[in-house]
C-alpha cells in the first residue's frame, strides 16, 4: 500500500517535507521506520514468514513486525499501530521499549532503493500465539523460533539476512538483558 511519508536527511533529522513511499523507494529518500521484535518470556523470539506478494525478501523470516511511519505520525505510535495491524497483537505503551536507531541502506535488485532509519523496539508476547491474526498482505505466517536464532543466522536457509548478524546480535542482547532482570 502506498502512504505519504516524512523525508528525512542523512543524519535521520526531519525535513519537513513528505512523499509517497513509493517515491522514497524510486529515489532513495530517507526516510523512518519501525522495527519491533517480540519476544517471550521464555527465550523465544516471534518472526513472521513474509508475505509471497511483498516486493522485498518475500517469503523470508523475518523481524516480528516492521512498517513505515505515516508522514506526522509518533514514531511510537507507528509501533504499536503496525504490531496491531500485522499480528492483531495490541501492546500497552509501557511495555514497548525503544532499543535503538539504525540507519539501513540498500538497494534491491527490483529498483527498490531503501534508505531508512528504523527505530528498534522489543516488548514481551504475553498472549498466545494462536490467538494472533495475521494481515495476510503482509504476513504469510508467524512462528516462534530460540532466542539463540539471532546469533546463528548464518546457519539457518531463509531465515533474516546473515549480513546483518551484528543488528540480530545487538536485538539478542537487549532481550536477554530483559529476561534476565
Amino acid at each position: 500500500m502506498d502512504e505519504l511519508i516524512d523525508i528525512v536527511d542523512e543524519q535521520g533529522n526531519y525535513t519537513g517535507k513528505t512523499c509517497l513511499k513509493s517515491e522514497a523507494h524510486k529515489f532513495g529518500y530517507f526516510h523512518p521506520t519501525v522495527h519491533i521484535w517480540i519476544y517471550t518470556s521464555t527465550g523465544e523470539i516471534l518472526l513472521q514468514k513474509r508475505a509471497l506478494t511483498k516486493k522485498v525478501f518475500p517469503g523470508l523470516w523475518d523481524i516480528s513486525v516492521a512498517g513505515h511511519i505515516a508522514a506526522g505520525e509518533k514514531i511510537e505510535v507507528a509501533a504499536l499501530r503496525e504490531v496491531e495491524e500485522e499480528i492483531g497483537f495490541i501492546i500497552k505503551p509501557e511495555n514497548l521499549q525503544k532499543i535503538g536507531t539504525r540507519k539501513h541502506q540498500v538497494n534491491h535488485a527490483n529498483g527498490i532503493i531503501d534508505n531508512e532509519f528504523h527505530h528498534v523496539f522489543i516488548s514481551e508476547l504475553t498472549v498466545s500465539i494462536d490467538k494472533l491474526i495475521i494481515q495476510t498482505s503482509e504476513v504469510a505466517e508467524l512462528k516462534l523460533f530460540e532466542l539463540e536464532i539471532l546469533k546463528n543466522t548464518a546457519k539457518y536457509e531463509n531465515v533474516l539476512l546473515p549480513e546483518y548478524s551484528e543488528y540480530y546480535e545487538s536485538v539478542f542482547n537487549a532481550i536477554n538483558s530483559q529476561l534476565n532482570r
